[in-house]
């Protein structure tokens, strides 16, 4: 349902939950606003917002009566944050209204960012910001400490079930066919930048790797298809003048193949963080 008389919705003070917008209800977005709905001390679900209400409706059952359900366009008012957890085509849209107003914005689809890089500029103005999760990736600190000295290199290289690669735009317009492989096969070597075109829905995590550290066309990622696996992984290997390091992770995938279950697990942290007595890490 959809309240009419938004103005009427008091604003969040000191001691208050804060209130958080989910956009998108997708296999992410779905696990966020249901943690929201169950009960995470010191935020409240304030909307969620999707194109289609009936759907949305569907998916969140019995509860959806309980749960404000808006068009995207209407919903910066009914929140202090949003969870962007999207289509990357809707980033600008999502986002923008939230940082224009000096609030806060939690962005899974970092590849969409490195082309709409003036949100953070109208962050920065406004008093805003916005949150990139580690999502299914590890060891962003370490990164992040390593690129206030010299980052000499960052290789990631990634390992996908064929499922969740199939219809990426880098293999259909390569005309790269992986449906029948049957063993291993590398297919992109590139930078972050280039594997976020390419690889919009499958890649946000080298992207978030290459903001903590030395930037998208610094970033060196290669992608390999792996009929043999079930599980996404990624190995990360930095070299820099305070420390080198590897760090390697193996994520389970949700219903959804191209996305771990970790993701909404790290957005779930990320929230948490904006209102931790103690944080724990950079």
């Amino acid at each position: 349902m959809a309240s009419a008389n938004v103005s009427s919705l008091p604003e969040t003070r000191p001691g208050q939950p804060l209130r958080v917008a989910v956009a998108g209800l997708g296999a992410v977005g779905l696990q966020v606003a249901q943690r929201l709905r169950e009960g995470l001390p010191g935020f409240v679900l304030g909307a969620v917002a999707v194109r289609d209400k009936d759907a949305a409706r569907r998916k969140l059952g019995d509860e959806h009566g309980q749960i404000t359900i808006v068009g995207i366009d209407e919903l910066e008012p009914y929140a202090d944050v949003v969870v962007e957890c999207a289509p990357a085509a809707l980033l600008r849209e999502i986002v923008l209204p939230f940082v224009n107003v000096g609030k806060k914005a939690i962005v899974l689809s970092c590849g969409a960012l490195l082309r709409h890089m003036d949100l953070v500029d109208v962050a920065r103005e406004s008093g805003g910001q916005i949150i990139v999760p580690s999502g299914a990736l590890l060891g962003l600190d370490a990164v992040s400490a390593a690129a206030e000295g010299e980052i000499r290199s960052v290789r990631m290289t990634t390992r996908k079930p064929v499922s969740g690669l199939v219809g990426a735009p880098y293999l259909v317009s390569n005309n790269i066919d992986i449906e029948d492989i049957t063993e291993p096969l590398r297919i992109f070597s590139g930078t972050a930048r280039q594997a976020a075109v390419g690889f919009p829905a499958n890649l946000n995590v080298a992207v978030a790797l290459s903001l903590a550290g030395s930037g998208p066309d610094e970033t060196q990622l290669d992608i390999w298809a792996d009929p043999g696996i079930n599980r996404n992984t990624h190995h990360i290997q930095v070299d820099s003048d305070s420390a080198s390091f590897s760090m390697s992770i193996e994520n389970v995938p949700t219903d959804n193949p191209k996305t771990g279950r970790i993701t909404a697990l790290s957005v779930i942290a990320a929230l948490k963080r904006l209102r931790a007595p103690l944080r724990v890490g950079t």
